[in-house]
């Protein structure tokens, strides 16, 4: 005869301690209150499978599950057992259900909220992210199934952009769905890591993009131009400011003068800056994301002392003209050099100055390459040389550095001379040739 097993009550549930080791306290007709050695309680069902071995069930925590509901859920599965079910086949079966019934979009939508909890965006990259998965990738899967996307639909995906020459746009879309997948797979929303071959898919290339700039032979006369112009003030003062120091337009764009210590000669351009509302990038600092000191030229400080006049009572140090608290636009540099006549497609743009420097600098045959690329702040390609070099910070090289190239633009004010000579003048032929001997061993 069955031992008769007395039920539980809610009151010896919520008594039942903890021992060293874990126990049970039956209910009767397969309900268990299971009790961990760590305090932690839960419902278990247990019963006899179709195929002769022992089911057993967790169905929740106590006592957020109460023994009423406990009771309720049993009564279902047997429920199903008198109709012939397994409810482990039938739980496995359901969740298998929930899982096709999401689709990629929703997937996707859950990774950009969880990747943008990481901080590794900015907001208008974490927006722009999403729109480019809105308007290339949700127009065509986002319906679909997310576990019945197959190969042939992220390929699709990928051509479609790539037909439209959205090279970068391909590469980062490529790139987000092998991280859509990697994160579906964490949360347990997929097995499969069908966008796991993506990275092998050969990607068209475009023919690299290079910013027209002047030959160096030209300075003469684009310093000219600029000397002679007649547009506003800050807007020829804010042209030479990004002509001495050749940073990024982003870079000097948002400038405050706060970032600025004219006495020690130093601008610290934070990795991002604070955000202004309704001026749109305001957060852009320096390229890398980390704080770049740029030394500057006393040339570069007189023009700063000049801007003052003009913005000093702004914390802006390129304000609007009608707005002192906004910035001037990106376009102000190549508006101003195609006012004075020059192509900024063919001839020369804002950027292209730092090419220019660039150019200077290497053919001046002064300064090592490494302390050229962190002043331009480039990033080191090789991660292995990255590991030895990322605190370099060249400074006092680099302060020589910018000092030689705005003193070369004054040289070039009434006659070009190309760098070595400017070099030979300074230096002399003699310390060319032993930096030179010493340079090929």
């Amino acid at each position: 005869m069955a031992k008769t097993v007395p039920p539980l009550t809610e009151t010896k549930c919520i008594a039942a301690k903890p021992k060293d080791q874990d126990y049970s306290l039956f209910d009767g007709n397969g309900l268990i209150l299971y009790i961990r050695k760590s305090g932690t309680k839960v419902w278990r069902y247990k019963y006899k499978r179709y195929t002769g071995k022992i089911g057993n069930m967790t169905l929740g925590p106590f006592p957020a599950l109460s023994l009423k509901n406990a009771r309720e859920k049993r009564r279902e599965l047997e429920a199903l057992i008198a109709n012939g079910k397994d409810p482990i086949d039938e739980a496995l079966c359901t969740a298998s259900k929930k899982v096709n019934a999401l689709s990629f979009e929703a997937v996707a939508r859950d990774w950009h909220i969880e990747y943008n909890n990481t901080g590794r965006w900015c907001p208008d990259t974490s927006a722009r992210a999403l729109k480019n998965l809105e308007d290339y990738v949700f127009k065509y899967i986002g319906n679909k199934s997310f576990e019945n996307i197959k190969p042939v639909h992220l390929i699709t995906v990928i051509r479609n952009i790539e037909e439209k020459g959205f090279t970068e746009i391909v590469k980062k879309t490529r790139q987000r769905l092998i991280s859509i997948y990697a994160y579906a797979i964490s949360r347990g929303v997929t097995e499969n890591n069908t966008a796991y071959f993506l990275k092998d898919v050969f990607v068209k290339t475009k023919k690299p993009k290079h910013h027209p700039q002047l030959p160096l032979e030209r300075i003469p006369e684009l310093l000219k131009k600029i000397e002679l112009d007649n547009g506003h003030p800050i807007t020829k003062l804010c042209v030479s400011f990004a002509l001495h120091t050749f940073v990024r337009a982003s870079e000097f764009r948002f400038a405050r003068w706060s970032e600025f210590d004219l006495i020690k000669g130093i601008w610290r351009i934070p990795g991002q800056r604070e955000f202004i509302p309704g001026q749109k990038f305001s957060h852009r600092g320096a390229k890398m994301k980390e704080d770049h000191l740029i030394p500057l030229s006393k040339q570069a400080i007189q023009i700063l002392n000049e801007i003052k006049i003009y913005s000093g009572s702004s914390p802006n140090v390129f304000p609007k003209n009608s707005d002192p608290q906004g910035f001037i636009s990106e376009t102000t540099v190549n508006n101003t050099l195609r006012r004075l006549g020059y192509n900024t497609q063919n001839d020369i743009c804002g950027h292209g100055f730092r090419g220019m420097a660039c150019s200077a600098l290497v053919q001046s045959t002064l300064f090592q390459k490494e302390a050229v690329e962190k002043q331009m702040s480039h990033q080191e390609r090789d991660q292995v040389r990255l590991a030895y070099t990322h605190q370099a910070e060249y400074l006092d090289e680099r302060k020589a550095m910018i000092n030689w190239w705005s003193d070369y633009l004054e040289a070039n004010r009434t006659e070009h001379i190309t760098p070595y000579d400017f070099t030979k003048q300074l230096l002399g032929e003699d310390v060319i040739q032993f930096k030179y001997a010493k340079l090929v061993g």
